[in-house]
């Protein structure tokens, strides 16, 4: 049973002493290819260099709605030279967050729509993050019209939504809270898309799984996500692995 984990910040510091032992954990449970997203330009060098030197890893690189104050008009150019000249699977992780406090909505719809922009020239998908914004992103997707797609990581949004973003070619990111009995609107959501419609990730080091609230999380978990989704929609496990697997390798080219 092979499974990709579309959204893991292995490159982080918390791995650095784990990385190789999680990664071969991660082997074991089936889950081969992960995508590793950017979040800030000062630290694209070391995820490049993290992706390089792991065989299974696949960079993605962009500007994270929740580190404005480390962002610089700037960086957009180094992100298109690197786009340009570095294998690279998606632009993220990207997008709008409302949630954060005081947050600054034209700041972070700048660096979004340059971004977009970016993914539209390359031709890349693009992974984003949406937290009380979804339907000012869906606005901006219209808009832009990206044939490449991409993920909705961490979907939070309602069924409605969640059928916008199906509708322009998006795959909604499934992680950690739907392990948790008290997520009944995503579970419900998850229940009735089709698979197809559906990534898998974990976000790991963050977004644990129930069980699992104080301990760092891990790539390897993405199966026990796989295990929620094929029990809310009352088929295998193994079906659920194949369609998730085969739209996160026609969504990310790098990925074979």
């Amino acid at each position: 049973m092979r499974l990709i984990d579309s959204h893991c910040h292995i490159d982080f510091p918390q791995f650095e002493s784990r990385r190789q032992e999680l990664l071969e954990q991660a082997s074991l449970s089936g889950v081969d290819e992960i995508v590793v997203p950017g979040v800030t330009e000062k630290h694209w060098g070391r995820l490049l260099d993290c992706v390089s030197h792991h065989a299974g890893l696949h960079a993605a690189l962009g500007l994270h709605p929740c580190f404005l104050d480390q962002h610089q008009p700037e960086d957009l150019k180094r992100l298109a030279r690197l786009l340009e000249t570095q294998t690279v699977c998606a632009v993220g992780e990207i997008g709008l967050d409302l949630f954060i406090p005081d947050a600054d909505l034209d700041a972070q719809l700048f660096y979004l729509d340059q971004q977009l922009a970016l993914a539209k020239q390359f031709d890349l998908p693009v992974l984003l993050h949406v937290r009380k914004a979804h339907d000012q992103m869906l606005q901006r997707l219209r808009r832009v019209k990206l044939q490449a797609g991409g993920v909705v990581h961490a979907f939070s949004g309602s069924k409605h939504q969640a059928m916008q973003y199906v509708d322009l070619g998006f795959k909604l990111g499934i992680g950690g809270t739907i392990t948790y009995e008290r997520a009944k609107k995503l579970r419900s959501i998850v229940s009735e898309m089709d698979l197809a419609d559906l990534i898998l990730e974990t976000d790991a080091p963050d977004m644990p799984l129930s069980g699992y609230r104080d301990e760092i999380n891990q790539p390897a978990r993405v199966r026990e996500v796989a295990e929620m989704v094929a029990q809310l929609k009352r088929c295998s496990v193994e079906q659920v692995a194949r369609i998730t697997t085969a739209q996160a390798v026609a969504l990310f080219h790098s990925i074979s």
